[in-house]
């Protein structure tokens, strides 16, 4: 029997790092440009992002990261005035989709990074992965919204412990 992939272990991401930066930017398009056509929307704004424009948003990133430098996947976070922290983005290259390097990242932020903290993450409501990757992670859906007219977006929280 084959052993099961070997997943990359979570790392902070320098986005400084020129090739760091290019494959994150890469990683994001390619994983929104999934997401676009499961929601059958394609205004999400990370899609029309530019490279500089990704490097310059005040975000904490981190990613599964392989030994060899390579990136699965990568979750970008920034703390809220409440002390809560907001997922800004989780994103896996399409290569590594359905192999745990999402549940790996959030899992990360959740129990390592901010065990003693509220999180919140937003997804297109059509989204079944990542509504079933948030569920799945004990997380609260709250009332669904629609910030423009055509898309339904779902509210998921972790509450602080």
């Amino acid at each position: 029997m084959p052993s099961p992939p070997v997943r990359p272990p979570v790392r902070p991401l320098d986005l400084t790092d020129e090739a760091t930066a290019a494959a994150v930017h890469r990683i994001g398009r390619a994983s929104y440009a999934v997401e676009a056509a499961l929601i059958g929307f394609d205004g999400i704004p990370a899609l029309r992002e530019s490279l500089q424009e990704m490097r310059e948003r005040p975000l904490h990133w981190s990613g599964a990261v392989h030994d060899e430098g390579s990136i699965a996947g990568f979750v970008a976070w920034a703390q809220e005035g409440d002390g809560s922290i907001g997922v800004d983005r989780l994103c896996v290259d399409p290569a590594w989709f359905r192999r745990g390097i999402a549940s790996r990242l959030m899992r990360h932020l959740l129990t390592e990074a901010f065990p003693d903290r509220a999180v919140e993450v937003t997804t297109g409501a059509a989204n079944a992965p990542a509504v079933a990757l948030y569920e799945g992670l004990g997380m609260v859906r709250g009332a669904d919204f629609s910030p423009v007219p055509d898309l339904l977006m779902a509210h998921f929280t972790r509450p602080a412990p």
